[in-house]
């Protein structure tokens, strides 16, 4: 009797806790959809404004398309608002940067986790303590020096700031990969000859490859959309980027009224950050664990 009462018993629990854990699924799950339906919902209105006159923004019948599709838009804000000039420096700024950290954190966090060295915590902490340090804090000094030697406006300058403000994180992040990969690889190498610069880019460089896609979509999403330091060391319109670009285009707004120009901008802007994202958002999610678990 008492072995049939505690199996009853037991029963009960654990069908308590059965439903106390969908209970808690369902609300997650209705959370996510309602945050996704809202987000679509937001998307979805920017790009069907885009495609609309500015008199049909402002009207009750936008989604109707009276006047048809205005794809003109997207080729009027392409040419005449300078979305052009704008999407290419970006696209430069953000090649650049994203491939010059990679060819920095990664040497450097390979270095600092496969190495005894004198200094070497102080180094690691020091990367690590660069990540709370605010970016404002830092405009005014680099904005006085740039003024200084006349650097502001120069693209070099532009990509150097994003290269530095963004290598400690890359080393941080890095060093959890690098440091999770078996030393039998270099010992492997280095019975068959290999050096030790060799065998980083030959062998351990190869084997962090979801951590460079994830650092790589990271870097990609900070540069493209960076707007504070930008709007302080892009002033001329030659050499703004989409963010800064953007910003002007709705402070024109104003005096021009081409709002469907304007939400054709937007989504053009988007539009890279949002593919590269759709096709890797599985890399992504990898990257991001495999740096946390143990190999």
């Amino acid at each position: 009797m008492r072995q049939v009462s505690y199996s009853r018993s037991y029963y009960a629990a654990n069908q308590r806790r059965r439903k106390e854990a969908s209970m808690k699924n369902a609300i997650s799950y209705f959370l996510v959809i309602v945050w996704v339906a809202f987000t679509f919902v937001l998307i979805g209105w920017v790009f069907f404004a885009s495609l609309s006159t500015s008199s049909e923004i402002f009207s009750d019948h936008m989604f109707q398309f009276r006047s048809g599709f205005q794809f003109e838009n997207y080729v009027k804000a392409w040419n005449t608002q300078r979305v052009s000039v704008f999407f290419m420096n970006s696209l430069l700024y953000t090649i650049v940067s994203c491939t010059a950290i990679i060819l920095i954190s990664c040497p450097a966090s390979y270095a600092l986790s496969r190495y005894n060295f004198r200094g070497n915590t102080i180094i690691q902490n020091m990367f690590a303590a660069a990540l709370g340090i605010p970016v404002i804090m830092l405009i005014m000094p680099l904005f006085g020096l740039a003024s200084v030697f006349r650097l502001v406006n120069n693209r070099w300058v532009i990509m150097f700031l994003y290269i530095g403000m963004n290598v400690p994180f890359g080393v941080f992040f890095m060093l959890a990969y690098f440091k999770n990969l078996s030393v039998t690889y270099e010992e492997s190498a280095a019975i068959d000859g290999c050096n030790p610069i060799r065998t980083f880019w030959n062998i351990m460089f190869p084997l962090v490859q979801p951590g460079l896609v994830t650092l790589t979509v990271f870097n990609f999403i900070t540069i493209w959309n960076e707007f504070f330091m930008s709007l302080i060391f892009a002033n001329r319109p030659n050499v703004r980027p989409v963010a800064v670009g953007l910003y002007n285009m709705i402070q024109s707004m104003r005096y021009t009224g081409d709002w469907g120009g304007m939400f054709a901008s937007v989504v053009i802007v988007f539009l890279p950050t949002f593919i590269l994202y759709i096709f890797l958002s599985d890399r992504i999610i990898k990257g991001v664990t495999a740096g946390a678990i143990k190999g």
